[in-house]
């Protein structure tokens, strides 16, 4: 399947995620307004870091080897049942972990001890969402992209109803327990759509603990761990830094920013983490690699600018339509942050040929570096500009990044 035909699919899978997103953001900007919102996305970035944890950060390694194995490949029960059992031992790991530190995560992240409960769900639920999310991997390094995309679609429309429903009559605390739960219960609608998978059966689990997969497994950890780390905590660092200055109504704004960020831009991302990473994995010849870059860029550069454009155009009618006129002052947010968002696209093309080609120390450095520069041109030009200069800082992030992308590819594709 090439990238036109998994980009329509994925839209379609996107465009339902996105009303769903839609929906539950109204509830939550309505019932619960800009510092609520900044609390969900506290706890979304607490889960991020968590769930790559408990999965024991493979899941990008499983589809790259499953894609560059094949399905009829004798390495891949191997794949698997090793894949399951570093899964499994992380997962019930990180669980328990996450229950018996419930109150000191509720204060730290949440700033109340009130919410102690919702960790606790959370944990007892994990191994649910890293199984659901392991079958995902395969599913995506098998290429099987219409029963990803059929599993997604049902996950937003369960989303949907259960986060809207616990909203509606829980506020907060509805919002932050449908977080908690929305993948376990998908796990069992997974089991059953693939219950006569030809691939995807019980005894290619079965085979032990293989070390050479293991080996190869731990690498993509380690990538893995590294962007799970620096991602949500310097997001949590730059949220917690304009709660404290500016205030927590400004951080909900910088975090609804970033939400119409994340929405829109799924309709490309989604395209790239299910159709690139394997294609490139499979992907020998130098040549080849070229073309299908520039195919990527060729069909989505234009789609990523012309969205970015019509957003920046219905910004108003966005912010009414997403929030509340509560959230007005964030308009001033939208066009640098636009800007910013086509450099990460364009950046994003040169660096999942690092994870495809499992260029682990490169991958590791500018996850580091670029991470701590966000944070640190974020305090550089909040200083000067006040809330907006979060938005300097991501584009000139972004753009410096892409900068190193070219130089550190540069050896795989000339």
């Amino acid at each position: 399947m090439n990238l036109i035909k998994t980009s329509f699919l994925t839209f379609i899978a996107t465009a339902v995620k996105m009303i769903s997103g839609l929906v539950i953001n109204k509830a939550v900007s309505i019932y619960i307004g800009p510092s609520g919102l900044a609390l969900v996305g506290q706890f979304h970035n607490f889960m991020q870091l968590t769930m790559t944890l408990a999965q024991g950060a493979i899941n990008s390694g499983v589809t790259k080897y499953t894609a560059e194995y094949g399905k009829e490949s004798l390495k891949i029960p191997m794949l698997f049942s090793t894949a399951a059992r570093i899964s499994i031992v992380c997962s019930l790991v990180v669980g328990v972990a996450t229950i018996a530190a419930a109150p000191w995560l509720s204060e730290w992240f949440l700033k109340s001890g009130d919410y102690a409960y919702v960790f606790v769900v959370f944990g007892f639920t994990a191994v649910l969402f890293v199984l659901n999310n392991f079958l995902l991997s395969i599913i995506n390094g098998l290429k099987e992209i219409k029963t990803f995309v059929s599993i997604s679609i049902i996950q937003s429309l369960y989303s949907l109803v259960f986060t809207s429903v616990l909203i509606v009559f829980m506020g907060l605390h509805g919002a932050l327990l449908a977080l908690a739960t929305n993948q376990s219960v998908v796990f069992f609608v997974v089991l059953y759509l693939l219950r006569k998978h030809s691939t995807i059966r019980l005894y290619n689990f079965c085979k032990g603990f293989s070390r050479p997969e293991g080996k190869k497994l731990l690498g993509y950890a380690a990538m893995t761990l590294t962007s799970a780390a620096t991602v949500p905590v310097s997001h949590l660092i730059i949220r917690n830094f304009l709660g404290e200055t500016l205030g927590w109504d400004e951080a909900g704004y910088w975090q609804a920013i970033w939400y119409i960020s994340t929405m829109y831009l799924m309709v490309v991302t989604t395209s790239l983490s299910i159709y690139y990473l394997p294609r490139l994995s499979e992907i020998k010849e130098k040549a080849e690699l070229r073309r299908e870059i520039l195919n990527g860029y060729a069909i989505i550069f234009p789609i990523v600018t012309l969205l970015s454009a019509g957003i920046f155009i219905l910004k108003d009618f966005i912010i009414l339509l997403l929030f509340t006129p509560d959230f007005y002052p964030m308009r001033e947010l939208f066009l640098v942050q636009l800007v910013g968002d086509v450099v990460k696209i364009v950046s994003w093309l040169l660096a999942y040929l690092m994870l495809a080609k499992a260029m682990i120390k490169a991958f590791i450095c500018t996850e580091i570096i670029f991470a701590a520069s966000f944070v640190a041109l974020t305090f550089y030009f909040v200083g000067f500009y006040g809330l907006v200069g979060v938005t300097y800082a991501y584009a000139t992030n972004y753009a410096l990044y892409l900068l190193i992308m070219i130089w550190v590819v540069k050896s795989e594709i000339l």
